[in-house]
C-alpha cells in the first residue's frame, strides 16, 4: 500500500505559515491565501490534507473556522483538522464543515472522556490523536506546555479507549529540515496503532526510510515542500518503500 504523504497548512491569523519547533516567535509566511495552497496541493496530487489551527492550539478556543470551512468547500480530498478542540461542540462543527478526521491533542491529557465522546459519535476512523513529544513526554496547549506523561503511556491508554491512529510528531525536529526521529518513530509503530509521522522531514529519502518503519502509513510534511526540498507530484504522494522509490 506504501505510504502516504500529506501537505500540512498551519493556520496562524489567517495565514500559511510554518513555525520552528513550535516557537510562535520563530514563524515563516508563506502565503496569505490558504485556499489558494489547498487548492494548489491538490492539483500536484496529494490524497489528503493537514490542516492545524495554531491560534486555536495555544488558546484553546478554534479561531480559523470561516478558513477552515472554506479550505474544505474548495477541495474534492479528505481533510484533517487539529487545534484547539477542547469540546464536543469544538469537534462536532469541524465535522459540519465537511472535515472527515479532527486531531486531538491536549484534550487526549486533560479530558480523555471527550475522546471517548467523540469516538462514540463519530468513529475511530474520523478521530486521531495527536501525540506532540518533547524528550518523550507529551506537550500540550500549542506545545507551551510539557506534561509528565510520556508518548508511549498515551498512545497505550488512547489504544484501550478505541483509538486506532495517532500522529507523532517529535517538536525538536518540526520544521527543522534536520530529520525524522526515526528511532521513536519506530517505538512508536510497535504499540497497535497507526501511526501518521510528523517532523522534520528534509528529503524524499526521508519519506522512503519512514515508508519501511512498521505501523507508519502517513506522513506529515510541511516545511520541506514549501521550500521545495521535496517536490511531489502525481502518484508520487505514495511512497513504495518495498522498491526503494517514489511512486
Amino acid at each position: 500500500m506504501g505510504l502516504t504523504v500529506i501537505p500540512a497548512i498551519d493556520l496562524r491569523g489567517g495565514r500559511c505559515v510554518r513555525l520552528v519547533q513550535g516557537d510562535y516567535d520563530r514563524e515563516t509566511v508563506f502565503s496569505d491565501d490558504p485556499v489558494d495552497v489547498a487548492r494548489r496541493w491538490q492539483a500536484s496530487g496529494a490524497r489528503i490534507l493537514h490542516v492545524v489551527d495554531l491560534d486555536g492550539a495555544r488558546d484553546g478556543v478554534p479561531s480559523q473556522r470561516d478558513v477552515i470551512g472554506a479550505i474544505v468547500a474548495a477541495l474534492d480530498i479528505p481533510v484533517q483538522v487539529g487545534g484547539g478542540v477542547r469540546t464536543f461542540e469544538h469537534g462536532a462543527a469541524l465535522y459540519d464543515t465537511g472535515v472527515q478526521r479532527v486531531v486531538l491533542g491536549t484534550a487526549a491529557i486533560e479530558q480523555p472522556e471527550l475522546v471517548d465522546r467523540l469516538l462514540a459519535a463519530y468513529g475511530p476512523e474520523r478521530v486521531i490523536i495527536g501525540v506532540d513529544a518533547r524528550n518523550g513526554l507529551v506537550a500540550t496547549r500549542g506545545w507551551t506546555e510539557t506534561s509528565e506523561v510520556t508518548a508511549e503511556a498515551l498512545i497505550e491508554g488512547m489504544r484501550e479507549r478505541g483509538v486506532r491512529r495517532v500522529v507523532y510528531t517529535d517538536i525538536d525536529r518540526d520544521g527543522t529540515l534536520v530529520s525524522p526521529n526515526f528511532d521513536a518513530i519506530a517505538r512508536i509503530g510497535t504499540l497497535g496503532v497507526a501511526v501518521v509521522a510528523s517532523g522534520g522531514v528534509a528529503s524524499q529519502e526521508h519519506l522512503v526510510q519512514l515508508a519501511t518503519i512498521p505501523g507508519v502509513d502517513e506522513a506529515i510534511v510541511g516545511r520541506a515542500l514549501y521550500t521545495g526540498d521535496v517536490v511531489l507530484d502525481g502518484d508520487a504522494w505514495v511512497i513504495d518503500a518495498a522498491v526503494g522509490r517514489l511512486e
